[in-house]
C-alpha cells in the first residue's frame, strides 16, 4: 500500500509498519554478498543522520550536496535532510572539478559528502576555489585522506556529530514543520545545450508525482528493485522514491560495470533504464543467435517470432490472441522464452520503465516478443520524471511514449511543442530567473522544446526542436530518428549525424571494434590497430551496406551518404559526453572538425548509390 508520508517521516513510518524485513540491500563487494539493512535500521540512521545535521547547524532549506555513485549513505543523507528540512543537491559519481566547483558556488553549499576515492579527490580540490565549502564527509572508510587535508570526516565520525541527540524536540519539531513547498532537492541538467541549470524539485513535485504514476503501475510491497541508474538522475530518484513509499525493497547496485551480474544475483522484478540498457541486451541476444547451431538459432528465431505475434500483434492492442497462438506461445514461454529470461536475469519481472531517449523501435519490439513488460515512457527533470508512460490497461503502440499520467496538463506550442502545466512542473531553475522565463511562459506552461503529437490518446515525440538541423538545401533532418534506427546495427556502438547546414547528411560512428577485428581476420583484411581498421575500405563499404539498408525508408535528403568511423569512443574526460552519457554534439563537432569536414570535400568518393553486398560476416 502507498505511504503518503511527507519525506520528513516517511521512512519512519515505513519502519513502524515494515521493522525488521528488508528496505534495501547492496554488495560487499570483497565478500561478494548482498547485505540486507531493514526498515528499522533504514530509520535509525537517517535519525541520525538528522541529528548529526543539526549538530553542524545546518540550517531549513540550506543546500547540502551528495557527490556519490549510488550507495545506502547516498539515501540516508537525503532523508536525514528531508527531516530537518534541509534540500540536497546530489552531483554526479564522474564529474569533473570544474562541474563540482560551479555547483557548490553557485549553490553556496557548506558541506559535501562524498564517496569514493575519486569523489573525494576531486571535491578536496575544488575545495580553494569554493569559499563556502567547509567539510567534506566521506562515506567509504577506505578513502585515503589528503595529508593536508584537516577538515574532512568519515561518515562514522560524523554520525557521532549527533550522538545520543536522536531523540531531540528539535528534530520533531523540523519534521512537523516541513510544508509541501519547501525545496526537497536541486538537481542540474547535465548541460548537453549549454550552461548547467539546477532545477528545482519541491516536496509537492514529488508528492504528486509519486500518486500520479502510483495509479497506473502495478507496484507493490513485493517487488523487488534493482537501482542501475544513478539516483542524481530524476528517473531513478523519483522512481526509488515511488518505490519505496510503497514498501518495495531496493537492491543498490553501486557499480554500473557490475549490473549483468547484478541481474543474475537479485532477479529483479522491476528495474528502470534508459534505451541504451534494452539496446545492449538486444545486440548481445542477436550475437547469441548468430553464434548458435542451426537448431537453436531456428528455435530461438521461432519463439521470438510467436513472441511478437502474441505480444505485439495483440496483447498490446488489447486484443484477444487466437486460440492457436496462444497454445504455440505458452510452449515457448515455458520453455525457450523462458529460458531466455533465466540467461538475462528477468525471469521474476514484473514491468520496466524505460525512458530518457528515443527507444529503437526494434529493440522495443524485441523485448516485448521476449515477454518482457517493458514500459515506454517520457519525462524531464523539470517534470519530477514522468509526463507520460505505457499503460497495461489500455492499447500500446511500438514507438509512443504513452499516455499522460494524472495532474498534468498538456497542449502543443509553435513547432508542434510539448507544453507541460501541473504541480509536478519546476517553478523553475535555481536563481537563473531569465533562464526561468524563458522555458516557463506567463500561464504557467513549461516549454519542454520536445515535438510530438497525440494518437488515440499516446503521445509520440518527433523531435527534439531545438536539435532539428537544416541542410543546405533547406531541408529539416531530426538526428535523433536517424541515430536510433542505425544504432541497433551490432557494428555500431555509437553514432553522431551531421547535417546542419551541410549539403547531405553524414556520421561519426563509434563502431564496436571487437566486431570489426573479427570481420577483418574472417575476410583477410590486414589491420596492424584501430585506426587502420576504422579507415579500411572494405571495412567501411560493409558498414555503409548495412547503413543503406536499415535507412530504406527514410526520405533520400535524410539518409546518411557518407560516415568516418573513429579510433577512440567518445569520453568524458574530452567533454563530449555528458554525466549521463549524452552525446554534447557542438564538443563533438569541435574536436572531430577536420573528419567532418573531409567527408564534404569535393574530391571524396561518393557512396550513393549503394555499393554492392560484400561477403556476408562469419
Amino acid at each position: 500500500m502507498l505511504n503518503t508520508s511527507p519525506f520528513s517521516v516517511l521512512v519512519h513510518e515505513q519502519a513502524k509498519r515494515y521493522g525488521s524485513r528488508t528496505a534495501m540491500s547492496y554488495r560487499d563487494n570483497e565478500k561478494n554478498v548482498w547485505i540486507p539493512v531493514s526498515w528499522d535500521k533504514f530509520s535509525e540512521t537517517v535519525r541520525k543522520v538528522s541529528a548529526a545535521m543539526l549538530a553542524l547547524k545546518v540550517g531549513v532549506q540550506e543546500n547540502l550536496a551528495v557527490f556519490s555513485q549510488n550507495m545506502p549513505e547516498c539515501l540516508y543523507v537525503d532523508f536525514g535532510a528531508y527531516g530537518i528540512r534541509a534540500v540536497t543537491i546530489p552531483f554526479y559519481a564522474t564529474s569533473s572539478e570544474s562541474q563540482v566547483v560551479y555547483m557548490v558556488n553557485d549553490a553556496e553549499i557548506r558541506y559535501v559528502f562524498v564517496g569514493e576515492q575519486y569523489q573525494y579527490d576531486t571535491a578536496f580540490r575544488s575545495m580553494p576555489h569554493c569559499p563556502t565549502l567547509q567539510k567534506l564527509i566521506i562515506f567509504d572508510p577506505s578513502v585515503v585522506r589528503n595529508p593536508q587535508d584537516t577538515v574532512s570526516v568519515y561518515f562514522d565520525e560524523f554520525l557521532q556529530e549527533g550522538a545520543g541527540k536522536e531523540n531531540d524536540e528539535e528534530l520533531d519539531r523540523r519534521a512537523s514543520e516541513l510544508e509541501m513547498d519547501d525545496l526537497a532537492n536541486i538537481l542540474y541538467t547535465s548541460g548537453t545545450t549549454g550552461v548547467s541549470k539546477g532545477v528545482m524539485l519541491s516536496h509537492r513535485m514529488y508528492h504528486d508525482a509519486i500518486i500520479a504514476n502510483d495509479a497506473v503501475l502495478q507496484l507493490s510491497d513485493k517487488d523487488v528493485i534493482l537501482n542501475f541508474l544513478p539516483f542524481t538522475h530524476v528517473f531513478e530518484r523519483a522512481w526509488s522514491y515511488l518505490c519505496l513509499s510503497e514498501g518495495a525493497r531496493l537492491a543498490i547496485n553501486q557499480r554500473p560495470a557490475d549490473i549483468l551480474q547484478s541481474l543474475q544475483e537479485v532477479h529483479p522484478t522491476c528495474m528502470c533504464a534508459v534505451p541504451r540498457f534494452w539496446e545492449k541486451v538486444y545486440a548481445g541476444v542477436q550475437e547469441k543467435i548468430r553464434q548458435s547451431n542451426p537448431v537453436q538459432r531456428k528455435l530461438l528465431n521461432e519463439a521470438l517470432q510467436v513472441g511478437k505475434a502474441y505480444n505485439v500483434q495483440y496483447k498490446m492492442r488489447g486484443l484477444i490472441p487466437p486460440v492457436s497462438l496462444r497454445l504455440r506461445y505458452a510452449f515457448f514461454e515455458k520453455t525457450v522464452i523462458a529460458l531466455l529470461k533465466r540467461t538475462l536475469g528477468f525471469e521474476n519481472a514484473n514491468f520496466f520503465p524505460t525512458a530518457g531517449a528515443a527507444i529503437p523501435p526494434v529493440v522495443e519490439e524485441f523485448v516485448h516478443s521476449a515477454g518482457i513488460n517493458m514500459k515506454a515512457g517520457y519525462g524531464l527533470t523539470e517534470s519530477t520524471a514522468t509526463v507520460s508512460c505505457d499503460r497495461d490497461d489500455q492499447p500500446k503502440t511500438i514507438g509512443s511514449v504513452g499516455r499522460l499520467i494524472g495532474g498534468l496538463e498538456l497542449k502543443f506550442g509553435e513547432d508542434n511543442e510539448v507544453l507541460l502545466r501541473g504541480t509536478a512542473i519546476t517553478k523553475g531553475y535555481y536563481r537563473k530567473d531569465e533562464a526561468t522565463r524563458a522555458s516557463i511562459d506567463e500561464d504557467g506552461w513549461f516549454h519542454t522544446g520536445d515535438a510530438g503529437y497525440l494518437k488515440n490518446g499516446e503521445l509520440f515525440l518527433t523531435d527534439r526542436i531545438k536539435d532539428l538541423f537544416k541542410t543546405s538545401n533547406g531541408k529539416y533532418i531530426a538526428p535523433q530518428m536517424i541515430e536510433s534506427k542505425l544504432v541497433v546495427d551490432r557494428f555500431i556502438d555509437q553514432i553522431v549525424v551531421i547535417a546542419d547546414q551541410r549539403k547531405f547528411v553524414s556520421a561519426l560512428i563509434i563502431p564496436e571494434y571487437n566486431l570489426l577485428k573479427e570481420f577483418a581476420e574472417c575476410h583477410g583484411i590486414p589491420a596492424c590497430d584501430r585506426a587502420e581498421l576504422c579507415n579500411h575500405p572494405d571495412i567501411k563499404r560493409m558498414l555503409l551496406f548495412r547503413i543503406n539498408t536499415l535507412q530504406q525508408e527514410f526520405a533520400h535528403y535524410e539518409q546518411v551518404k557518407r560516415i568516418t568511423l573513429l579510433p577512440e569512443p567518445f569520453s568524458m574526460e574530452k567533454g563530449e559526453l555528458t554525466n549521463t552519457l549524452k552525446v554534447k554534439r557542438n564538443v563533438v563537432n569541435r574536436n572531430y572538425a577536420a573528419e567532418i569536414e573531409a567527408m564534404y570535400e569535393e574530391d571524396t568518393p561518393p557512396v550513393v548509390p549503394c555499393p554492392p553486398a560484400p561477403p556476408a560476416p562469419c
